[in-house]
């Protein structure tokens, strides 16, 4: 199944409700999107800086992981970017893909 990274940083209304809540809560909400979405959270970490939080999924397909991140995006509380994350042995198979006699135009 493949893996997404999410970058999330939080607005006002989330760090307020991570102080009313607690961390544990917001974890435990997204790993409960994960499940119902046919995934699985990998892992949540809090983070210091523009990001606050990058969270590890398994999910179906990219459509899944758009439709996560609109589900949570959408209530403007909080800003994501999601990041297809690629195993080594994928790099082995997209290295066998690559197109060796392809030459950009005007090369």
């Amino acid at each position: 199944m493949p893996k997404y990274l999410f970058k999330v940083a939080y607005g006002p209304d989330s760090a307020r409700g991570i102080l009313k809540e607690g961390g544990t809560a917001r974890r435990d909400f997204i790993r409960d999107l994960a499940d119902q979405a046919g995934g699985k959270l990998e892992s949540f970490y809090y983070a210091f800086g523009d990001t606050d939080a990058y969270v590890v999924m398994d999910l179906p397909d990219p459509e899944t992981a758009a439709a996560l991140s609109l589900t949570v995006s959408g209530t403007g509380a909080l800003r994501t970017s999601i990041t297809v994350l690629l195993t080594p042995e994928d790099m082995d198979a997209a290295g066998g893909k690559a197109l060796p006699q392809y030459r950009p135009p005007g090369a």
